[in-house]
């Protein structure tokens, strides 16, 4: 799979410190960047401001000692597009996490629009003083478009995920989304911009699970419903997403945080495979995510790290888009169509019933045994 070989190839100069790997080649990238700078001229002349300030206690009445979560990243993050704090995506998380866990959250943003991976060094210093249960990230767009080399970009964000796991945060990284979406890029840029994005957010999914987070493919899911749906998945500007577009990324990543804090339930995924194949394969469907495994006690194998892949409809907390929560996270209803909703509440359910099945196995299992 040549994805997954050059997701390994850049991991790989990332964590031996080399840089002279690309996503693509000097022309194809130059010819993105000149789109790029077009395509800004577009997105430039819509103001749009700073984004709406999300940070606050959530979910206080419930009592008890409050989570810590930190968003890092860049406009993504910070939820630039939305006109109200409660549309942004680190509120849509803070406000789902704090009913889920019974427990007050306190949100603190760090991201900061425009930021590239190498600015999480400075964002992470100021995430850790929050002392974080869970730290979000989403990176990686502006590194595309910036021309800063996938083997740069993911040492950064390897970093900050390696501080952050030795500071005791659970990690869940939303992985590079896919440009090829956005209209101010013409074709048949588009499509080296996709191809670019993808790869850095197979690299990107590597690099993460090699150092103990979790990663959720946003690619897919923002490019193909944003490209459906411009108008509604966009805000003014073109290329943010508007509140039901951060909704749409909102819901993706939830489940992943829901598992990473003991939540939910997390049902078995697929069969493991070396991280690079798995990571590939996330980059191709939406809201999948990637974390490490073992095979038979060990960790990693002959082509490196074990890893999981574990599908958007295999995940229970998708009943977050079937019953929505009140506080705040309502807004995830709209994202899916009818057809999307049945699906989930049908995955739920059969994977419910494996639950009980499995539970009343055991102990006639147990009883055969003795």
């Amino acid at each position: 799979m040549l994805r997954a070989f050059t997701a390994r190839r850049i991991a790989a100069a990332a964590a031996y410190g080399g840089g002279g790997i690309t996503a693509l080649g000097g022309m194809t990238f130059g010819l993105i960047v000149v789109e790029a700078r077009l395509a800004r001229r577009i997105i430039q002349a819509t103001p749009n401001g700073d984004p709406p300030a999300a940070d606050g206690l959530y979910g206080e009445r419930a009592g008890g000692d409050p989570l810590s979560l930190v968003m890092l990243g860049d406009s993504t993050a910070a939820g630039l597009g939305v006109h109200t704090s409660a549309e942004t995506p680190a509120a849509l998380l803070a406000g789902w996490l704090a009913e889920a866990a019974g427990r007050p959250v306190r949100l603190t943003t760090v991201a900061r629009s425009g930021a590239r991976s190498q600015a999480l060094h400075g964002q992470v210093d100021r995430a850790v003083r929050a002392r974080p249960d869970l730290a979000v990230i989403m990176i990686g767009a502006n590194d595309v478009t910036g021309r800063v080399g996938p083997a740069e970009s993911v040492r950064h964000l390897a970093e900050a995920v390696r501080r952050l796991r030795a500071a005791g945060a659970h990690v869940v990284v939303g992985t590079c989304p896919d440009l090829g979406s956005v209209k101010p890029l013409m074709q048949p840029l588009r499509w080296f911009a996709r191809r670019a994005c993808r790869q850095l957010a197979a690299a990107q999914t590597i690099a993460v699970v090699e150092h103990g987070g979790r990663s959720v493919s946003l690619g897919d899911l923002l490019g193909r419903e944003f490209a459906a749906d411009p108008l509604s998945m966009f805000s003014e500007d073109r290329y943010h997403p508007s509140a039901r577009g951060y909704a749409a990324a909102a819901a993706a990543v939830l489940p992943s945080m829901a598992a990473a804090l003991g939540l939910e339930p997390d049902l078995p995924g697929a069969a493991a495979r070396p991280v690079a194949q798995a990571a590939a394969e996330a980059a191709e469907r939406a809201g999948t995510e990637v974390s490490g495994a073992s095979v038979a006690g060990d960790d990693r194998g002959p082509r490196g790290r074990w890893a999981t892949l574990r599908y958007p409809l295999h995940r229970p907390l998708r009943r977050a888009l079937v019953r929505p929560l009140s506080t705040g996270v309502a807004a995830l209803a709209a994202v899916a169509p009818a057809r999307r909703l049945a699906r989930c509440a049908t995955g739920i359910a059969q994977a419910r019933q494996r639950l009980r099945d499995r539970r009343a196995r055991r102990p006639a299992a147990e009883t055969g045994g003795g």
